[in-house]
């Protein structure tokens, strides 16, 4: 799996815990939209892109398999985000 771009919409709300929410393109041939970023008790985390079922309950809708790709794509889109923060004008 090659993350070709990555495109973040910073969050201007202070009191909320959600900061930024990210679209990712794989391969340039496939792209997951509302990731979001959090901002957690340990620092910022990703939550990927869900559904409410029935029961009250969230269901990813699209997630990696494994361990590896999930933290390749942490820490992409942590990246990605730090950067935008950076480059965001001063309010």
């Amino acid at each position: 799996m090659n993350i070709t771009d990555i495109r973040i919409r910073i969050v201007k709300k202070d009191e909320h815990k959600l900061k930024a929410v990210a679209s990712v393109t794989i391969d340039d041939s496939f792209v997951v939209h509302d990731i979001k970023i959090i901002d957690g008790n340990d620092g910022y985390y990703i939550a990927m892109p869900s559904r409410k079922t029935p029961d009250g309950e969230f269901k990813d809708i699209a997630h990696p398999l494994n361990t590896p790709t999930r933290d390749k794509l942490k820490q992409q889109v942590l990246a990605a985000f730090e950067k935008a923060r950076l480059e965001q004008p001063a309010e």
